[in-house]
């Protein structure tokens, strides 16, 4: 072998002693198993006689149905990679790893069932730059690497409980702290604010109370990502945000605030993601977002929001919300009619360029091994079901005002947005037909109008939009016969029970031969089934950080 050798897993079925390839004189990459690949590494002791072993400088295992951690590069102190993520270890991190891999770069040990660090909380890490231990069962304080400049932390889906105040500020140089749904209790440590470099900082699903310390959205100019969601915070969100501010997507969802938003958040110009769900927040609705100008998710749902969408929306171009792609205003005091003209003002919602990125997030290139990209994410109630949203699609497009107090009909303009996804108006007072014009939205899968005073004939034409898998018209004043057509037998009754003068399938009561709708034609419908969350959505279920090393040739 050269110097430098390289050993692929890929396609293999190896077995032995771990120990038993080093005995040669050279430095090796080991580089991934593939999904195929039967490795089965035994556990052997390193013998310490042996003179001549190679210098591992890369070793990737990932994937290879390893149950213990491999003694073979207990005397590796020049490994700079590390992957040994989705495997079978257990127990502690033996305490030699930590002291032996003082050089190592990038450590993986993610989606292993390892119960604890084998370490004190200070870590004796000098030159690390990302360390992933997600999904395993890790229990106590969160570790902290001695020295760091540039570091990226991935500690969620454990159980730690808490963050040793003492040792923050040895977090100086950390980039990103990702620590959702764990244990951790107590108050945000402000020590936060001192940390210059950080960029996301993902604290979400766990028990943290107390208020947001306020140097940590007033002077930071580094944030980009700050994820609070579902812990027991409380109080209101701070008020003084400077002009320097960095943020790109704020979650505070599933707490205990309350007050009124900042309006000092129009100083952050590069925000994208606002998520402030399930509080207490009150006040009328934001216009002054509209000088927001890359806002595309704005989550107000849950709250004590009031008034109207009024005449005073459309004054001017006061509240041209015109990059939003995603408006949950759902079950607030919002009253009033829906003006005509907002809808118009909603540009994102007409088309998708070709030429955009595809998925909201947060992504930049540090270095050979190292790519982070942060998801924004959200969740909202889409086709009956509250989902969090881990990949937020550029073509995914919803608009949801129900369980509020709207009145009047429904404004006709929302047919021009022509990409809208989902669109949920029930539990309102809103009175009149269906518009026919809702059947030029070709990409809906759902709609909910249920629960309101809607009357007159369901529109023939709706019957044609192929990809409409959800449709709730239910507890309305609807009469007249059901469209017949493929795709609406493959409906559930529950979609248009209780309205007293609809008749024929999938309803069990027959229509007479005068129940026959003044709009009925031969219409030839071409159906499409999707399973899942429908046709040009994609989404993961959960918290993500899609980090990983490039260790190809």
């Amino acid at each position: 072998l050269d110097t430098t050798a390289e050993l692929g897993t890929s396609n293999q079925q190896l077995c032995g002693d771990s120990g038993t390839y080093l005995i040669l004189e050279t430095t090796i990459f080991i580089r991934p198993c593939s999904s195929n690949n039967k490795l089965s590494v035994v556990d052997g002791l390193v013998n310490d006689s042996v003179v001549r072993s190679p210098k591992v400088a890369e070793l990737s295992l990932a994937s290879c149905n390893i149950s213990k951690f491999p003694n073979a590069v207990k005397h590796q102190d020049e490994l700079h990679v590390i992957d040994l993520s989705n495997n079978q270890m257990h127990g502690p991190i033996p305490r030699w790893a930590w002291e032996t891999w003082k050089e190592l770069f990038f450590l993986d040990l993610s989606n292993n069932k390892f119960t604890s660090i084998g370490h004190d909380s200070l870590l004796p890490c000098l030159y690390t730059r990302y360390i992933n231990l997600s999904y395993n069962m890790f229990e106590g304080p969160i570790p902290i690497p001695k020295e760091n400049s540039d570091l990226e932390l991935d500690y969620s889906n454990n159980r730690f409980s808490y963050m040793p105040f003492d040792l923050i500020p040895y977090l100086a140089g950390i980039l990103s702290l990702k620590a959702s749904r764990n244990n951790i209790s107590g108050e945000i440590p402000s020590t936060f604010c001192t940390v210059k470099s950080l960029q996301i900082l993902d604290l979400s699903y766990n028990i943290l109370n107390g208020s947001i310390p306020s140097c940590l959205m007033e002077n930071s100019s580094t944030i980009k990502v700050l994820n609070l969601k579902a812990n027991q915070l409380n109080g209101e969100l701070p008020h003084n945000i400077k002009e320097d501010c960095a943020f790109e997507a704020l979650d505070f969802s599933y707490n205990r605030f309350e007050g009124q938003l900042p309006t000092s958040l129009v100083a952050c110009k590069n925000l994208v993601v606002l998520d402030v769900g399930n509080n207490q927040i009150g006040g009328s609705f934001p216009c002054w977002m509209h000088l927001l100008p890359k806002l595309q998710v704005l989550v107000l749902k849950s709250n004590k929001f009031y008034g109207q969408l009024g005449p005073t929306l459309t004054k001017d171009d006061d509240c041209e919300l015109q990059h939003l792609r995603i408006l949950d205003l759902a079950s607030n005091n919002f009253s009033g009619i829906l003006p005509d003209e907002w809808f118009r003002k909603l540009k994102a919602m007409m088309s998708v360029s070709s030429n955009e990125i595809l998925v909201m997030k947060d992504g930049d290139m540090y270095g050979t091994y190292n790519h982070i990209t942060y998801l924004f994410t959200t969740t909202v109630t889409y086709k009956g079901l509250d989902l969090t949203f881990t990949k937020i699609l550029k073509t995914f497009v919803l608009i949801d005002v129900s369980n509020n107090r709207f009145h009047g009909s429904i404004p006709e303009t929302i047919a021009t947005l022509s990409v809208l996804s989902g669109l949920n108006m029930s539990h309102n007072a809103l009175t009149g037909p269906i518009p026919n014009q809702l059947a030029s939205l070709h990409q809906l899968e759902s709609l909910d109008l249920s629960s309101n005073k809607l009357s007159g004939e369901i529109p023939q034409k709706l019957a044609s939009l192929d990809f409409l898998s959800t449709l709730n018209l239910s507890n309305n004043m609807l009469e007249g016969r059901i469209p017949e057509s493929p795709h609406f037998l493959t409906l559930h009754n529950s979609s248009f029970i209780r309205n007293a003068g609809l008749c024929g399938p999938p309803l069990s009561n027959e229509c007479s031969n005068k129940s026959t709708s003044s709009e009925e034609k031969s219409v030839d419908v071409m159906l499409f089934l999707f399973v899942g969350l429908g046709f040009g959505v994609g989404f993961a279920i959960a918290v993500v950080v899609s980090w990983k090393p490039c260790i190809g040739k």
